[in-house]
């Protein structure tokens, strides 16, 4: 995408994502090669369904796609996926109104034995945009501390080693080139299959009309090529 800053909008197909994964996932596959991928999702619901409560796809449309593509790519591990909820944008119910956008909610987590499920495991982080990086930041603190507090259940000769083999990375469809408003430690592995203008960016899963959607996504890129033309 160029001179997207023209463009408010940028509509984004499943076909755009689907491909930008594919696209990433051989290099993903040889240099990280994960073991669990964690899916960020937004969920504002108290009811949950076999681990699962989000009600937008966030990163776990992503991270079921690249599931598939991860597993051709490597020895077929089984690859499991899980989610957990976060939410910066979205009202939550008994959060203040002024706290949206300003504190990342936890709507659901991993359950009582996270740090036991990541001990030892590359696990890769999935969600959709890296915009102010605030909820990648905190789902990456988060988790490594579920870590930190399951070594603490292991003998103290051991721990050393079983933090070293513990790895985290992340991969986001697309990320935005502006200033973040959160940092990422140093040397952490880091994807993104875009890098793509401050605009905002229309998922299909947020659409109840895919069809226009994708209407509207042949006139961004059309919108988009014609002004490159008329700059040149």
């Amino acid at each position: 995408m160029s001179n997207e800053n023209q463009v408010k909008h940028w509509h984004v197909t499943y076909n755009n994502i689907h491909n930008l994964i594919r696209k990433n996932c051989s290099k993903i596959a040889v240099d990280f090669n994960p073991d669990l991928l964690v899916a960020i999702g937004m969920s504002s619901s108290p009811f949950t369904c076999h681990r699962i409560r989000i009600n937008q796809a966030l990163g776990f449309f992503p991270a079921r796609v690249m599931r598939t593509f991860l597993r051709e790519a490597t020895t077929k591990k089984t690859l499991q996926i899980q989610a957990i909820g976060l939410s910066l944008y979205e009202p939550v119910e008994g959060v203040a109104e002024e706290k949206i956008a300003e504190e990342v909610i936890r709507t659901q987590w991993l359950g009582a034995e996270a740090g036991k499920m990541l001990l030892g495991k590359r696990v890769l982080i999935v969600d959709e945009v890296d915009d102010t990086r605030k909820t990648l930041s905190y789902a990456l603190t988060e988790l490594k501390r579920d870590v930190e507090t399951e070594l603490l259940n292991r003998p103290e000769a051991d721990r050393d080693a079983l933090r070293a083999s513990t790895k985290f990375g992340i991969f986001v469809v697309h990320n935005k080139n502006k200033p973040k408003l959160a940092e990422l430690p140093e040397g952490t592995t880091y994807y993104s299959g875009e890098e793509v203008d401050d605009v905002w960016l229309d998922y299909p899963w947020e659409s109840t009309d895919i069809e226009e959607h994708d209407r509207l996504a042949a006139l961004d890129v059309e919108n988009a090529t014609a002004a490159t033309k008329k700059d040149v």
